[in-house]
């Protein structure tokens, strides 16, 4: 599956045819906080510091570790499916096409994403294996999802979003955990220990959880061999030194993917990550973080990946004055990536070693007291394309506490991949396709505006409009061999609104709501070959939770996502119910149901010419949760 799919982010149909701060909320709390508690939320993303929602300049929304619970959620991309600014497409049992503002793949690449400040990006295809991203649910504290670019403060890929995962302190996993989820959808056990080191300055937590997703069905009801197991153990410790925080954590993980013909394609990897932030005189504080990375991906038959990577960046903040702060820093990354070459197709040369440096500085200044300008600039190296320059400007109006408006310009890049230069197809030549030598960077510039308000004390919403202009968008080009090259003769643009809301009826029950309507206007040689992203022109979700008597809690939502653009992948519409029950603080009970409305439906399509004739469908799954913290 994985070998199609790097066959499709090229462009590759021809070839199938000839990818809340602080401590632990109890259950049942967070949905009693007011909306005016839930605007002082705090989030780092948007400013690389932590600031107010309500004061947050972008098209932000926040996750919360409740939002998580309640929609009975199994896997990090169901959860991601909860941000109206994103577009979730599940593909198989373990993949799915993620991204923001269109372009959607399975190997989508103009959306980044951290997990604890650690980057996830793979340098093959500049993109996010899912299948290999996982995180304890409950250790979640919050998910920040970014629409619209972030390359002036995290560089190159931050091109159309920024999804920002983190977890909670250890401090705030004090004791035990017990989760087991069971039925006809994934079926997972976990643990978690917690305690502290210190009483007063170290805290840690050890953890370890199983899944196994279910194999899929095509339409014509036959299954289709992609079954998951994964296991995860990891470890968090957080401790307070010199005044300041200090932060080590690391994970291990193996997944194992059924495949044709009795193998398995086998993802294995490690990580860990240090970070340290401390104040320094006169209000000015250093943050320092450093990770090693290592992932090892073997599919059968087609490539087999393993990639070290170690990453080292540092930001220093001066002191707020008065709305005004300079907030500057650098980086420097390098990654070890070594393919295994099969007959279908072959990275060339085999054995790269890459290195990407940055340097960035963002000054907010108060132009009056309800009125901020924010400029910045990054100026990144990488191997591929030499230097890259990403400037951006926003001018942030504030007519109350309750009210801002912004409009941002900004310049964001996506630049090369190993399958943008060293691809080819097949092994040996001649080549029906091949890397292009010259591939460029795709260019975005964009121009964001948006309005975040809260009217009284339950209603809050925000509504952005963005317009971003493309050039040297990766294209299929046609040699006098009639082979294929890569290369970036495609331009155009795309345009939409961002809307979500949240009703807060009484003290027990909240209503919620998001829409996403966009257009995409492409032109270049050989579109039709290879169109950019296969994305829904309108995508709409609402909800309610209501907190019932005696411990009980009821959520239920509707999602319907449009005609795919490039596809011939109808729309749909389904919903999900959540039934919960506490019978004590420590203990709580929860049935779900998703994708309750129709019996199956696709949500995405893969190069494979078995694909196209019956297609994945994503059915009825129900499952039931037992939480036990003591």
């Amino acid at each position: 599956m994985l070998s199609r799919n790097l066959l499709l982010v090229a462009g590759f149909g021809v070839l199938a045819a000839s990818s809340c701060i602080g401590d632990e909320i109890p259950p049942l709390d967070f949905l009693t906080l007011s909306l005016e508690q839930l605007g002082s939320v705090h989030v780092t993303s948007v400013s690389r510091k932590s600031e107010r929602l309500a004061d947050a300049s972008a098209a932000i929304y926040v996750i919360t570790s409740d939002d998580i619970r309640r929609a009975g959620v199994q896997t990090l991309p169901e959860a991601l499916r909860l941000a109206p600014n994103l577009q979730v497409a599940q593909i198989n049992a373990s993949q799915y096409a993620i991204s923001a503002r269109g372009f959607n793949s399975s190997t989508a690449n103009k959306l980044l994403v951290m997990i604890d400040g650690r980057s996830v990006y793979t340098p093959l295809y500049s993109g996010v294996f899912w299948d290999a991203q996982d995180v304890l649910l409950p250790d979640i504290e919050r998910i920040e999802v970014i629409s619209g670019p972030g390359g002036t403060l995290w560089g190159a890929n931050a091109v159309n979003g920024v999804i920002s995962i983190i977890t909670r302190r250890a401090a705030a996993t004090d004791g035990n955990l017990l989760q087991a989820q069971g039925g006809t959808a994934a079926r997972s056990l976990a643990v978690r220990h917690g305690g502290a080191l210190d009483s007063d300055n170290a805290a840690y937590r050890v953890y370890a959880k199983y899944d196994s997703l279910p194999h899929t069905v095509r339409a014509d009801g036959n299954p289709v061999l992609d079954s998951t197991e994964r296991s995860q153990a990891g470890f968090r410790t957080d401790w307070r030194q010199n005044g300041g925080e200090v932060l080590l954590q690391g994970d291990l993980y193996r997944d194992t993917i059924e495949m044709a013909g009795s193998v398995q394609q086998k993802n294995t990897g490690a990580n860990l990550l240090a970070r340290g932030a401390w104040p320094l005189a006169d209000g000015a504080s250093l943050r320092v973080q450093t990770y090693y990375d290592r992932t090892t991906r073997d599919t059968p038959g087609s490539y087999t990946e393993k990639l070290d990577t170690l990453d080292l960046d540092v930001q220093h903040s001066l002191a707020e004055d008065a709305g005004n702060q300079l907030i500057w820093g650098g980086g420097y990354r390098v990654a070890d990536d070594h393919i295994g070459n099969s007959a279908l197709f072959a990275f060339l040369p085999a054995h790269r070693k890459l290195a990407w440096a940055n340097l960035f500085v963002q000054q907010q200044r108060a132009v009056r007291a309800d009125l901020q300008l924010t400029l910045g600039i990054r100026v990144e190296h990488n191997d591929f394309t030499g230097f890259e320059y990403l400037p951006s400007a926003k001018l942030a109006w504030k007519p109350g506490d309750d009210k801002l408006l912004w409009a941002g310009l900004s310049r964001a890049v996506r630049t090369p991949s190993r399958v943008d230069t060293d691809f080819y197809a097949p092994a040996q030549a001649p080549y029906l396709l091949a890397g292009g030598p010259n591939f460029r960077s795709e260019v975005a510039n964009t121009l964001d505006l948006g309005w975040r308000a809260q009217v009284g004390a339950a209603w809050s919403y925000t509504v952005a409009a963005f317009y971003s202009k493309y050039d040297h968008v990766r294209s299929l080009a046609i040699l006098p061999s009639r082979a294929f090259v890569l290369a970036n003769e495609i331009s155009g643009d795309t345009r939409g609104l961002e809307a979500w809301t949240r009703y807060q009826v009484s003290d027990d029950c909240v209503l919620h709501a998001g829409l996403l309507l966009q257009r995409a206007y492409f032109s270049g040689t050989n579109l039709a070959l290879s169109p950019p992203g296969n994305d829904p022109r309108q995508q709409w979700n609402m909800g309610a939770e209501w907190n019932l008597a005696d411990g009980h809690e009821l959520d239920i939502s509707l999602r319907h996502v449009g005609d795919l653009s490039s596809s011939t992948v109808p729309g749909y519409t389904t919903g999900d119910l959540r039934y919960g029950w506490h019978p004590s603080k420590a203990v709580e009970l929860s049935l779900s149901g998703r994708n309750l409305i129709g019996p199956r439906h696709q949500e995405f399509v893969s190069g494979s010419s078995s694909q196209m004739l019956s297609p994945i469908q994503i059915g009825r799954t129900f499952s039931i949760a037992l939480t036990a913290r003591f």
